[in-house]
C-alpha cells in the first residue's frame, strides 16, 4: 500500500471513493445521491490549483482510499477529510494517509490541521488521537440528514510544531 499525490487523472477514482463510502452511510459526511460530476469537477480543480490531495493504492494500484487537506476561513488552519474504502480497512491504510499528511503539514506554515468525525467512529478517533489529535468540542445535533436525523460530530484538531520565532520584548523593539 502506498500514498501518492492525486493528479487530474485521480479526480474520478478520488470521487469513486466517497461515493462508495457515502453509500455505506456511516461513516462520513457525504450522502448517497451527490452530483459525481461536479464533484469530480471540484476535485480536478482542487487538484490544479495545488490543494494537498492524495490517494491511496493497494499493492495492485487499485486507489482503495483518499485524503485531504483543505483550506478553512482560519489563516494557518487546514481541515483533513479522508477516506478508506470498507474492504481496505484495519491495514494500515489510515496510518499511511496520516503519516502523509503530516509531512506535508512539516512544510506549511499552518499552524493547526483540524477534522470532524462522528462520535461513533471509535476506530478513526483511536487514529486520530494517536497522532495527537484531540477533542476540541462537540457539534450536538448540527447535521441534518437526508432522512431528516441529526448527527453530532466531535471536532478534533492537533496543533502543529511551529520554528522559532524570535519575538520582541515589550519595551525594548527588539
Amino acid at each position: 500500500m502506498q500514498a501518492r499525490r492525486a493528479t487530474t487523472d485521480d479526480a474520478e477514482a478520488f470521487v469513486s471513493i466517497l461515493t462508495t463510502v457515502a453509500e455505506e452511510r456511516r461513516w462520513i459526511g457525504t450522502e448517497p445521491g451527490f452530483d459525481v460530476e461536479e464533484r469530480t469537477q471540484r476535485v480536478r480543480a482542487s487538484i490544479e490549483e495545488d490543494e494537498p490531495l492524495w490517494v491511496l493504492e493497494d499493492d495492485d494500484g487499485q486507489v482503495i482510499g483518499n485524503l485531504g487537506l483543505h483550506p478553512t476561513h482560519a489563516r494557518g488552519v487546514l481541515s483533513l477529510g479522508m477516506a478508506i474504502i470498507s474492504q481496505a480497512r484495519g491495514r494500515g491504510g489510515g496510518r499511511i494517509l496520516m503519516d502523509t499528511a503530516l509531512r506535508h503539514l512539516a512544510t506549511t506554515d499552518a499552524h493547526k490541521v483540524e477534522l470532524e468525525v462522528w462520535p461513533d467512529n471509535e476506530r478513526a478517533i483511536s487514529l486520530y488521537a494517536q497522532y495527537g489529535f484531540e477533542v476540541e468540542g462537540l457539534r450536538r445535533d448540527h447535521y441534518r440528514r437526508r432522512d431528516g436525523s441529526l448527527r453530532s460530530s466531535l471536532i478534533m484538531a492537533r496543533l502543529l510544531p511551529r520554528a522559532a520565532v524570535p519575538q520582541s520584548r515589550p519595551g525594548t523593539g527588539t
